[in-house]
C-alpha cells in the first residue's frame, strides 16, 4: 500500500508530502491544478521515463519519494534476487539533477531503472484515460483472464518446459543444417584427420627428439669429453683414483701413529667408492655413445614431418597440434554418426512436445472455467451503468501453435445494444464504452488482489448522473480489497470517498505552485458543492453536497 508520497522541486511542485490510507480516496482539483503532476510525479519515482524539463527551481535537484507497506512476504524473492533489503515500510527514492542525470534508490540501495519499474509495477497501477485502450490487446486480456483463473504456478511451469521445447528444436535444426552441409567439407575434415592420424603423433616426442638429436649431432664432442673425463679418474698415469688408493693407504697408517687423523681414511675411501661411481658411468655412457647416421636421418625426417604438420595447420605448438587433431576427430565422429544425433533430438522433441501440450491444456482448461464466472460478472456491472443490454463475453480458442503462454487465442467480445451480436472490443466499443468496462473489468480483478495499490486518472470522464453514482458505489466496493485512488471530476465518485485530497495553485509567491490538502468535513461539503454547482456555492448545492455524503 502506498503510504506517503514526497515530492520536491518537481513541476509546479515546490515542495509537498500527502500521506495516504487504506480504502477508497479521491483527488479532486480544478483544472490545471496539478492532478497530473502528482501522478507524473509518482510515475516518476516508480521508474517512467524521465521528462528533464520538470525542475522547478532549474538549479536544484528534484527527488520524488513514496514509501510503502509490503503486507506479505511475496516480493521477498523479487528483493533478494537483486540483493535489496526486504523490509514492511519500503522506500522508492528518484532524484533529478539540474544536469539531467538521474538517479534510482530503492531502501537506500542503487538500482537500475528496469529494477525499479519492475518491483513498482507490482505495488502501484496507474490506469489513465488512455489506458481502456489496453482492453483492445490480445497481450493484456490474457494478463487479465490469467489473473482470474490464478494459474501463475501453472504458467511459470509451462514458460520453463516452452523454453526446454525451444532448446530442442534448436538442437534439431543445428544436427539437420550439420548434415545438410557440403559433403566436401566434410571429407576435408576427414582428410586431415586421417594425415594427423596416420602420424601416431605422441604427447611430449617432439620435445624428446630435438633433445636426442642434439645428443647424436654432438656424439664425436661428447664422446672426447667422456673418454677425457675417464682418463683423469683411472686411465692415465696421473689418474685420480689411484692416487685417492695411495692417499687412502696413507691416512690409514697415520691413523695408528696419530689419533688426531681417525677417520680421514673413512671419509677419502667414501670419495673413492663414489668416484669409482662416476668412472662406471662415465665409461657406460662413452660405449652408449654411438654415432648411427641411420638413426640420426630417421629422427630428423620425423622432426620434419611434424614441423611439416604445425605449419600446414598454422600451429606452434606440438600439445596444440594433438588438441587439434582430437577436435577433427570429434567433428569427424559426429558427422559420422550424425542420423543417430537426429533421431535421438527428435525423440527428446516428441517428449518435450507431449508434456507442452499437456500443460497448454491444463492452462486451457483453468482459463476456459474462469472465463465464465469473469464474463457474467463483468456483464452484471458494466449493465449498471447505463448499459442494460450489454454482453461482455471471452473468447478461448485453442490453436495448433505453442507459444510463450501456451497455445490459447483470448478475444474480449462485446455488444452495448440489445440484439447486436457480440464482437471484438475495438470494433464495437465507444471511448465511453471502454471506460465503464474496465472500470468493471478491474472492479472484478482487484478482489483476487492482484495489486496492492490502483490508481484511476479520470476514468469516469464523459458520464453523469446515475451512472457516475454507480462508478462511485463501485470504486467504494472496490476499496474494501485493495487501495484505491481516484482523479475526478464528479461530485457523486468524490462523495463515495473514505479520504478526500483537494489540490490547488498556490499564487501568493514569485512564482506559481501547486500543493495539496486533505479536506475534513465541513470542507469536503464545500468542495462537492463547489463540483455540483460549478464553483458557485448556493445553499441548494451546499444541501445536495450533505445528501451524498450521507
Amino acid at each position: 500500500m502506498l503510504e506517503q508520497l514526497h515530492i520536491s522541486n518537481y513541476a509546479l511542485i515546490e515542495s509537498l508530502s500527502v500521506d495516504f490510507s487504506e480504502g477508497f480516496s479521491v483527488i479532486t482539483g480544478e483544472t490545471g491544478a496539478g492532478k497530473s503532476i502528482l501522478l507524473g510525479a509518482l510515475g516518476f519515482v516508480l521508474g517512467d521515463r524521465a521528462d528533464t524539463n520538470v525542475l522547478y527551481d532549474k538549479d536544484t535537484k528534484c527527488v520524488v519519494e513514496a514509501s510503502f507497506s509490503l503486507n506479505d512476504d511475496s516480493l521477498k524473492p523479487l528483493f533478494e534476487e537483486n540483493e535489496l533489503d526486504f523490509e514492511t515500510e519500503c522506500i522508492f527514492r528518484r532524484e533529478l539533477s539540474p544536469t539531467k542525470k538521474t538517479r534510482a534508490f530503492i531502501n537506500d540501495t542503487p538500482v537500475s531503472l528496469q529494477t525499479m519499474k519492475e518491483i513498482g509495477s507490482l505495488l502501484v497501477d496507474i490506469h489513465s484515460q488512455h489506458d481502456s485502450l489496453l482492453l483492445t490487446d490480445a497481450n493484456f486480456q490474457l494478463r487479465l483472464l490469467d489473473e482470474i483463473a490464478q494459474d501463475q504456478e501453472t504458467l511459470a511451469f509451462y514458460k520453463s518446459k516452452y523454453s526446454e521445447f525451444n532448446a530442442c528444436k534448436r538442437k534439431l535444426q543445428e544436427l539437420k543444417d550439420m548434415a545438410e552441409k557440403n559433403a566436401a567439407e566434410n571429407d576435408f575434415l576427414k582428410f586431415q584427420y586421417e594425415e594427423l592420424e596416420k602420424a601416431q603423433l605422441k604427447e611430449g616426442e617432439f620435445a624428446e627428439i630435438e633433445q636426442t638429436l642434439q645428443v647424436m649431432e654432438n656424439s664425436e664432442e661428447i664422446k672426447n669429453l667422456l673418454v677425457g673425463a675417464n682418463a683423469l679418474l683411472e686411465n692415465s698415469e696421473t689418474a685420480i683414483l689411484p692416487q685417492i688408493s695411495d692417499l687412502s693407504n696413507s691416512l690409514s697408517r697415520l691413523e695408528q701413529l696419530l689419533p688426531a687423523t681417525q677417520g680421514m681414511s673413512e671419509r677419502i675411501e667414501s670419495l673413492k667408492i663414489e668416484l669409482k661411481d662416476i668412472a662406471y658411468d662415465l665409461d657406460r655412457m662413452e660405449g652408449d655413445t654411438q654415432f648411427d647416421e641411420e638413426q640420426l636421418q630417421t629422427l630428423q625426417e620425423r622432426l620434419d614431418l611434424l614441423n611439416r604438420l604445425m605449419m600446414k595447420h598454422r600451429i606452434s605448438d606440438f600439445d596444440e597440434l594433438i588438441r587439434f587433431k582430437n577436435e577433427l576427430s570429434e567433428k569427424v565422429n559426429a558427422y559420422e554418426n550424425i542420423d543417430q544425433e537426429i533421431a535421438k533430438a527428435e525423440k527428446a522433441l516428441r517428449t518435450s512436445e507431449k508434456e507442452l501440450k499437456r500443460l497448454a491444456d491444463s492452462l486451457h482448461t483453468l482459463r476456459q472455467k474462469a472465463s465464465t464466472d469473469f464474463e457474467n460478472r463483468v456483464t452484471d456491472l458494466v449493465r449498471q451503468l447505463a448499459m442494460p443490454h450489454a454482453v461482455f463475453k471471452i473468447a478461448v480458442e485453442s490453436t495448433d501453435t505453442f507459444n510463450a503462454n501456451g497455445t490459447d487465442e483470448i478475444r474480449f467480445l462485446f455488444s452495448a445494444n440489445k440484439g447486436i451480436a457480440v464482437n471484438d472490443i475495438e470494433r464495437v466499443a465507444s471511448g465511453g464504452e471502454l471506460s465503464r468496462l474496465m472500470l468493471s473489468i478491474k472492479s472484478v480483478v482487484s478482489q483476487y488482489n492482484y495489486i496492492p495499490t490502483l490508481i484511476f486518472d479520470e476514468i469516469d470522464t464523459g458520464v453523469s448522473g446515475e451512472v457516475a453514482a454507480k462508478i462511485g458505489s463501485i470504486m467504494q466496493q472496490m476499496g474494501h480489497s485493495l487501495q484505491l485512488i481516484a482523479i475526478t471530476h464528479l461530485p457523486q465518485v468524490a462523495s463515495k470517498a473514505l479520504h478526500h485530497f483537494f489540490i490547488f495553485k498556490d499564487n501568493n509567491g514569485e512564482k506559481t505552485k501547486s500543493n495539496i490538502k486533505t479536506l475534513q468535513a465541513e470542507e469536503r461539503i464545500t468542495e462537492i458543492a463547489k463540483m455540483l454547482s460549478n464553483d458557485k456555492i448556493t445553499p441548494e448545492a451546499i444541501k445536495a453536497a450533505e445528501v451524498l455524503l450521507n
